[in-house]
């Protein structure tokens, strides 16, 4: 998938409206599979006791998505083709290999996802269900190549507003407790358990993938920009980013909640299906349809975001022309074989998760490095202030990836 021009009208003589879209692709990733188990599990488990570390998350990774958006425009690079610029050739192979890797992990959740809803709704076999959400990522490409990103834009916000809808029915049915909400405000934790929800659900919201994607959704978007029309890109970048996480913050703080104020203290809430069985024995059976559904819409188009960051990467670092089919084919066939053999797919998304953790350094911080410096910014390096930000949001990140994969390592909280 190679570059596409925006219009040729310049940004400033478009409309706010017609400048959104980006960051909506990119805050898909933010309410994929994986974020269903990390949320439903904290609430189910603990109540709203977590909800601040969700927030929290929530509000770095605004930062983050800003910051990958705002280089995209402002050099007219991929945070990809900005990082293979510095590398010789067998660098970029090997960091092409990592950010595959990642990209791989990513696929297995969300093929997950999107298997396991289609067996919660129409008892289809989970291999069946992965092939079928594969096929559906392939046709939203196809999308997205035909008919530009626009239209792929618009698809993918129609699908993210629809993955709620259960939730909120949810919620409206069995309303939560404001001040016990309120206190979930409260940072705190619980034991070494919570901690462990808590660096999970970071490993499930900051997803190394859409790091490198945003920044090229937002190359192609606006096109080659001069410096007279950077500054009504960025007012418009920040409108986009926060509407979007707002969105998607929504969105995951409703599933935390539900879980909270439905499912406290199940015993079924370790597993999609038994998140599926609490909701309908808890709240009712159209619930649980609406909750499987959500999981079909999330998986299907989580895969497909991460079918274009894969391409992303490829393109900006490797100089293989791979035709779309065979990059989804290699990307998720490891996911279906998985599934054929693997009976504990939760097990399996946890270990996803780990290993999307460990992708999130070689991420970040090449993003955050690259920003702070003149020679690839220009005049649009950040203030000194949103660049410490940066470097304090980028190393609790790591900090907390490595922590989870220790604790993980040392099976804390399993």
């Amino acid at each position: 998938m190679t570059r596409v021009e925006a219009s040729t009208n310049p940004p400033r003589r478009r409309g706010l409206v017609g400048l959104l879209g980006p960051a909506f692709v990119a805050a898909v990733a933010y309410v994929d599979p994986g974020n269903f188990a990390a949320n439903f599990s904290a609430g189910a488990d603990y109540g709203y006791l977590l909800l601040w570390a969700l927030v929290l998350v929530t509000l770095m990774a605004c930062a983050v998505q800003y910051l990958s958006a705002k280089v995209g425009f402002v050099t007219g690079r991929s945070l990809a083709e900005l990082v293979g610029e510095r590398l010789g050739r067998t660098g970029r192979i090997l960091y092409w290999l990592q950010a595959t890797l990642v990209v791989i992990a990513t696929d297995i959740a969300e093929v997950i996802g999107g298997a396991v809803g289609l067996h919660l709704l129409f008892g289809i076999p989970l291999v069946v269900g992965g092939v079928i959400t594969g096929v559906v990522s392939l046709v939203l490409l196809g999308v997205h190549s035909r008919f530009g990103q626009r239209v792929f834009e618009r698809i993918i916000l129609v699908m993210l507003l629809a993955i709620p809808i259960g939730f909120v029915a949810g919620l409206i049915v069995r309303p939560p407790v404001v001040s016990e909400v309120l206190d979930g405000l409260v940072p705190r934790f619980a034991g070494v358990d919570t901690v462990y929800l808590a660096v999970a659900m970071l490993g499930a919201t900051v997803m190394p993938h859409v790091i490198y994607l945003h920044s090229t959704l937002s190359r192609d978007r606006h096109g080659r920009t001069t410096d007279d029309e950077v500054p009504h890109l960025l007012r418009a970048t920040r409108v986009d980013v926060g509407l979007a996480m707002a969105l998607a913050g929504s969105i995951n703080v409703s599933m935390l909640v539900l879980a909270a104020s439905a499912m406290r203290a199940s015993p079924q809430a370790g597993t999609f299906d038994g998140i599926h069985a609490a909701l309908a024995e808890g709240i009712g059976p159209w619930v649980a349809a609406l909750f499987a559904v959500g999981l079909v819409i999330s998986g299907f188009a989580s895969t497909a975001v991460g079918g274009h960051a894969g391409s992303s990467v490829m393109d900006g670092l490797v100089p293989w022309n791979l035709p779309i089919v065979w990059r989804r084919v290699v990307v998720i066939l490891p996911a279906v074989a998985l599934l054929a053999v693997v009976p504990d797919v939760t097990g399996l998304l946890v270990l996803s998760q780990a290993v999307l953790s460990f992708g999130i350094p070689f991420a970040l911080v090449p993003l955050v490095w690259l920003a702070t410096r003149r020679e690839v910014m220009g005049r649009w390096v950040s203030a000194r202030w949103f660049n410490v930000l940066m470097w304090a949001i980028a190393g609790t990140i790591v900090a907390v990836c490595v922590l989870l994969l220790v604790l993980s390592a040392l099976g804390v909280g399993s």
